[in-house]
């Protein structure tokens, strides 16, 4: 790690959360249902049967956020806006529930009040149940894209004036393959026919990628068009994905296959926005079943970024497969592995089975992307980890977390050295999370919050070592004005 490497004098850091994720309170005040509300009823899909019903009931308790927040020295916030809070049925011609509304309107508010800057994600995969009924949901892109430009329209002017960060979907990778390939996330479709009677991982999820990128780049022309010269803000939209180490360096096909990877993950969406088309990995393997992009769409995506909001987490080994793909196959006919051909694990172990942290994996994506994109300037909207066996733990113990603590140095001094040493244009950094919560289809089993949640004793919040030292890692970093 460079000694002398620093993060710019106006870098903005905070943390992350997702309104499912958090905010619980699902009937209060008009919200309807999500698709999310749905899956988790079905009996076997969540972790110990949970759901997002109460979570860490934040949308009662925005005041306790903004103290934590306070409390961590955080200047930045990123959340996500319940469509289904705010358009209880989703549709274009379904009534707006204001409530909901002028619920994210104060907590604006009150954030702003506290000095804190709110970055807002318009989608983090609750699409409004009513929707997927009504026409296939992410499946439909005619409806879809018309449906989400209407809600992003009725959002970017009730906040517009307030909100200079905006993100419209959040990693749209999860909701394509894990929602439409492998199953595990709602509305849970899949060609698995023992996880759901319905689906086809083969199309779908390629199908779902493309209408996603279309209905990005449609909300950026309203707001570029109807509220940027009021506003001044910026909008973009988070893409997911882990650094790839070849299995075999000796080997160039598990060398190449990295590249691949990165590109069936990554450049997938990304590579539309700045380049205007698919890379050319997924283009050999999928054919006809990657869409074609019509003039007027690839118009609205090419160029829609004002900067690239990057989830990062982990590494791994990469291996490359040899014969003809699967035809669900979603990685690049390729392996994911821990552990290398020498037998040296990618990064110590978590609660999370895919999660091994490599903060030089970190450094290298952020290179490996700038590099590709033409050096833009990146955010980061999520890094974080959770910790082995974090929920056994006795509170004491678990209040030190000092792995999570040196997850944060490493990769907040890998991300200096990015900006330092190799021109990286990195501006942003929102850890995650602010605070335990509902860890999708893993329940509550999995914690990845700097402040511990008491789920048993009425959603208490107690800071954790990790929440106190962040701020003093960052102070360490960024130059003085």
């Amino acid at each position: 790690m460079g000694s002398s490497s620093q993060l710019p004098s106006d870098f903005l850091w905070g943390f992350a959360t997702a309104s499912y994720q958090i905010e619980g309170a699902v009937e209060a005040d008009g919200r309807g249902p999500s698709i999310w509300d749905t899956f988790c009823k079905i009996p076997g899909k969540i972790a110990g049967g949970a759901s997002g019903d109460v979570a860490c009931d934040s949308y009662n308790r925005t005041h306790e956020d903004i103290e934590l927040l306070k409390k961590c020295n955080a200047q930045a916030y990123r959340f996500s806006i319940s469509w289904s809070r705010v358009i209880p049925l989703g549709g274009r011609n379904d009534p707006v529930n204001e409530k909901g509304l002028q619920h994210y309107v104060k907590f604006v508010d009150d954030l702003l009040e506290a000095g804190i800057v709110p970055l807002v994600t318009l989608y983090h995969w609750d699409l409004p149940d009513e929707l997927d009924k009504r026409y296939g949901g992410l499946l439909n892109k005619e409806e879809f894209v018309a449906d989400f430009s209407n809600y992003s329209r009725i959002i970017f002017n009730a906040l517009g004036s307030k909100v200079k960060y905006w993100i419209t979907f959040n990693e749209p990778w999860c909701s394509s393959v894990l929602g439409y390939n492998v199953g595990q996330f709602a509305p849970g479709r899949t060609s698995d026919r023992k996880r759901n009677p319905v689906g086809d991982g083969s199309t779908e999820p390629w199908i779902v990628g493309h209408n996603l990128l279309v209905a990005h780049g449609a909300a950026v022309k309203i707001y570029r068009e109807e509220f940027k010269a009021r506003d001044g803000g910026e909008i973009g939209i988070t893409l997911n994905g882990d650094w790839a180490e070849p299995w075999d360096p000796e080997n160039p096909a598990d060398v190449e296959a990295c590249d691949r990877k990165i590109e069936f993950a990554i450049s997938w969406f990304a590579d539309p926005i700045y380049h205007g088309k698919y890379p050319d990995s997924m283009v050999k393997q999928l054919g006809d079943r990657l869409p074609k992009w019509t003039a007027e769409d690839i118009a609205l995506v090419r160029g829609s970024n004002d900067f690239y909001g990057m989830n990062h987490y982990c590494a791994n080994y990469i291996k490359a497969k040899t014969g003809e793909p699967e035809a669900t196959d979603i990685a690049g006919n390729l392996e994911l592995l821990l552990q290398n051909k020498a037998g040296e694990w990618v990064g110590p172990e978590t609660q999370s089975p895919w999660l091994r942290p490599s903060a030089i994996g970190f450094r290298k994506l952020l290179k490996w992307l700038s590099d590709r994109y033409d050096y833009p300037k990146i955010y980061v909207t999520e890094n974080g980890t959770s910790l082995k066996n974090e929920n056994d733990l006795p509170l004491e113990q678990l209040l030190k977390d000092e792995f999570r603590t040196q997850y944060f140095r490493d990769y907040i001094g890998a991300m200096a050295d990015a900006y330092t040493l190799d021109g990286v244009n990195v501006r942003a950094y929102m850890a995650w999370s602010l605070m335990d919560n509902f860890e999708w289809a893993e329940g509550y089993e999995t914690r990845f919050g700097v402040t511990f949640v008491d789920y048993e004793n009425n959603q208490k919040r107690l800071p954790k070592e990790s929440a106190r030292t962040i701020g003093e890692i960052f102070d360490q970093y960024i130059e003085k004005a």
